[in-house]
């Protein structure tokens, strides 16, 4: 992991593409995508892991600074 900057602070970087909504937001910290969270309709945080192999997020909500590991499904 390393600091990474937000691709799209604005929000879930597919969802913004097709116009769908979220619940929650989480920040790749390889890459520095943002996508929505397994609450959300979509799913894109975890799909994101999946094929791209990046397995390690930060909750992207306020006040919040948690990280997870979809490989080990758990917190990091």
């Amino acid at each position: 992991m390393r600091p990474v900057r937000p691709r799209t602070p604005q929000g879930c970087e597919e969802c913004l593409r097709i116009n769908a909504g979220w619940v929650h937001l989480r920040l790749c910290l390889t890459c520095g995508h943002v996508g929505c969270c397994d609450s959300s309709p979509l799913r894109h945080a975890r799909a994101h892991a999946r094929h791209q192999g990046h397995p390690i997020v930060q909750s992207f909500e306020p006040g919040e600074d948690w990280r997870w590991c979809y490989v080990h499904e758990m917190p990091v």
